[in-house]
């Protein structure tokens, strides 16, 4: 796939979506230096080329009730067979998401569950027909995963942490809230006046309950879904192992991934390694040149690590069963929910 070609403009509008991609407009236009039009021409632009494949809001499944279970997959090779369990993989409506790898592993996927007894039960169900595909199987448990603003569009060195999982809550939503939820998932730029159109609301209370959700931690901000491939990059996983971790150390490596120009993820698990490191690179060359960056500057921390070259990833079906399914009672529309700031929505 041929890299498409993007001038500074085209890379600080992309930083800024990434940011936060309900900025409004006139606010985009003003911090790249141009026009309304001219910004929302590039904004189309983007879009229409591929480079943008979603506008989404970054939702917290914990802060809805949910643990996250991930499996880790070696797989037999047998083409055919490969090809029949990644199809249906991606039609099952248990996971939450898939990524297809060259490296330590052959697949990667995550299960939402209530309790440990619930994902017991789903995975042996899932994995059954497929034990003469399986060669060797990991589960963990995901205890958080702090993500970075894409800071590769201008090769920043201040990044913006979001929390997703963590803590797990049973946050009281209602199906207004997760009407709104479903559609911030898929397109969380569209203007605020068509979305409480949609969501059969006013635009008072649908920017409350927004308001609310991010308050809450359901919604932990704003930011798009780009193609690597067509910016030219790849999406590489470090599978960490750890010698010790003393509370200093870890807090080195935050701030190291923090002002990473090519971090993603910090993702931490209950699992035999305890880190998953994801970068976007230009090359193999180039993740090894981080990988042996980070060895060097923390010997006293990693012991080991393995990796992956992610070649496809996808945000699977459960991901909106999720949001059709967390609801709690009828929507109760309430004139005095204000509590949303005006200026952080189109």
């Amino acid at each position: 796939m041929a890299k498409i070609a993007l001038d500074l403009t085209d890379r600080k509008i992309l930083s800024e979506l990434d940011r936060n991609c309900r900025i409004p407009a006139s606010i985009l236009a003003k911090r790249v230096g141009k026009s309304r039009e001219a910004v929302k021409y590039r904004v189309g632009q983007l879009v229409q080329s591929g480079v943008i494949e979603k506008f989404q809001a970054a939702i917290n499944p914990s802060k809805l009730g949910n643990l996250m279970f991930k499996v880790y997959l070696k797989l037999e090779n047998t083409p055919d067979e490969r090809e029949k369990f990644f199809e249906e993989l991606k039609e099952n409506k248990q996971i939450y998401w898939m990524g297809i790898s060259d490296g330590a592993y052959d697949c990667v996927f995550a299960i939402l569950s209530k309790s440990a007894e619930g994902f017991y039960d789903e995975i042996n169900f899932l994995l059954s027909r497929w034990q003469h595909l399986i060669v060797s199987k990991y589960v963990g448990t995901m205890v958080d995963t702090t993500a970075y603003n894409k800071k590769f569009f201008l090769s920043e060195k201040d990044g913006i942490p979001r929390l997703v999982a963590g803590q797990h809550a049973e946050n009281s939503v209602d199906g207004l809230d997760m009407k709104i939820l479903s559609i911030l998932a898929n397109d969380a730029r569209l203007p605020i006046a068509e979305l409480s159109r949609r969501v059969g609301s006013t635009i008072e209370i649908a920017r409350s309950r927004i308001g609310k959700m991010e308050e809450k931690g359901i919604i932990v901000g704003y930011r798009i879904a780009v193609d690597f491939n067509k910016l030219g990059l790849e999406f590489f996983k470090a599978i960490l192992y750890f010698k010790s971790l003393s509370e200093k150390d870890e807090k080195a490596l935050y701030e190291w991934m923090r002002v990473h120009p090519n971090s993603l993820y910090y993702i931490r698990s209950l699992a035999p390694w305890e880190a998953e490191f994801e970068f976007a690179v230009e090359s193999y060359q180039h993740f090894n040149s981080i990988i042996n960056e980070l060895r060097r500057k923390f010997p006293q921390v990693i012991r080991n690590y393995e990796h992956l070259i992610m070649i496809y990833e996808s945000w699977m079906p459960a991901y909106s069963e999720m949001l059709r399914a967390k609801t709690t009672s009828k929507p109760v529309l309430q004139s005095n929910d204000k509590h949303f700031k005006p200026e952080r929505l189109l």
